[in-house]
């Protein structure tokens, strides 16, 4: 119940505005977005890098109405690429279609990708496609297969997410192509006719989909905090011979810095998406509703942090 709260909370933009005026809300939000602008999220980068973690910096922001507001969200991806190159951090960048204008016009969309895609192939960037909710799932797809990959090859990639049903034969598909995936869970609220209901059955979907982009995928990057996929992802890399070189592990920005820590600990190379910019209430009512059991934890401590500062 808490987690379809936050995901309803999500979409409320009269909540949104009340969060950003809310010191308490604005406190929470830093644990998980790295700021508003391009300079506090390389900021987040070079701390990353200086204990050998990597990152992908996402301008945060989705579903778009107007070409102005597609072609500003275009310009924002394009300064966080020139951000990459100019200060020399170890960085890619994520982006989402809605927000390029994936609901106003396609051709808006894949022109705006074709102009930020341009720029990173001059910058040596690699520039990955989040999946949104399933309702994308199939434009997302034959942008990609049918124009971008075909034009730009390894320097752009997708997301797959365990939790929906299809995503089975869809990696299969990308795998066939050579095509860079991120396997993630999942965090939007869907249709049981099209996502699996039970945690069981999405970590059931991911450990398969793990083992097929382990054993044949184009340094596919596993994107999960759950200690158990982990280590099945560990054990089958050493049980197969995997080289560590082959994967990385993805996390969110905030999320099980211990995790990130001991993996790096074992050579492992670990990634972290770092969402930034001024739209950041939708995503962190996301990020809430995938760990409800924390919120009350993190309320706490943020609280007891900011009382032993005074």
């Amino acid at each position: 119940m808490l987690r379809s709260a936050f995901l309803w909370l999500s979409n409320r933009d009269s909540v949104f505005k009340f969060t950003k005026r809310n010191k308490l809300a604005n406190k929470i939000a830093s644990r998980f977005v790295a700021g508003e602008t391009v300079a506090s999220a390389i900021e987040v980068t070079r701390s990353l890098n200086a204990r050998g973690i990597t990152a992908s910096l996402d301008l945060l922001g989705e579903s778009v109405h107007t070409k102005e507001e597609a072609v500003r969200a275009r310009d924002g991806v394009l300064e966080a690429l020139d951000a990459i190159a100019s200060t020399e951090v170890a960085g890619n960048v994520s982006v989402k279609l809605t927000q390029l204008g994936l609901d106003i016009d396609e051709s808006l969309c894949a022109a705006n990708m074709h102009t930020i895609l341009n720029r990173a192939k001059e910058l040596d960037i690699f520039v990955r496609i989040d999946m949104e909710s399933s309702v994308y799932v199939e434009r997302t797809l034959r942008l990609f297969t049918n124009d971008l990959q075909p034009a730009f090859g390894d320097l752009v990639g997708v997301v797959m997410q365990s939790y929906l049903r299809r995503s089975g034969q869809d990696v299969s598909d990308l795998v066939e192509r050579g095509a860079r995936i991120r396997l993630c869970k999942g965090a939007y609220a869907e249709p049981s006719s099209v996502a699996f209901d039970s945690m069981r059955e999405i970590r059931a979907s991911f450990v398969v989909l793990l083992e097929h982009l382990l054993e044949r995928g184009n340094y596919p990057a596993i994107a999960t905090h759950d200690p158990r996929l982990i280590d099945h992802a560990i054990q089958y890399v050493e049980r197969n011979a995997i080289s560590p070189e082959r994967f990385e592990f993805q996390m969110l920005y905030g999320v099980r810095r211990d995790l990130q820590t001991r993996l790096r600990e074992r050579d492992f190379n670990v990634r972290v998406y770092i969402p930034f910019g001024t739209n950041w209430y939708p995503y962190l009512m996301r990020r809430l509703a995938e760990r409800p059991a924390n919120v009350g934890f993190m309320v706490a401590s943020i609280l007891k942090e900011s009382v032993s500062r005074r």
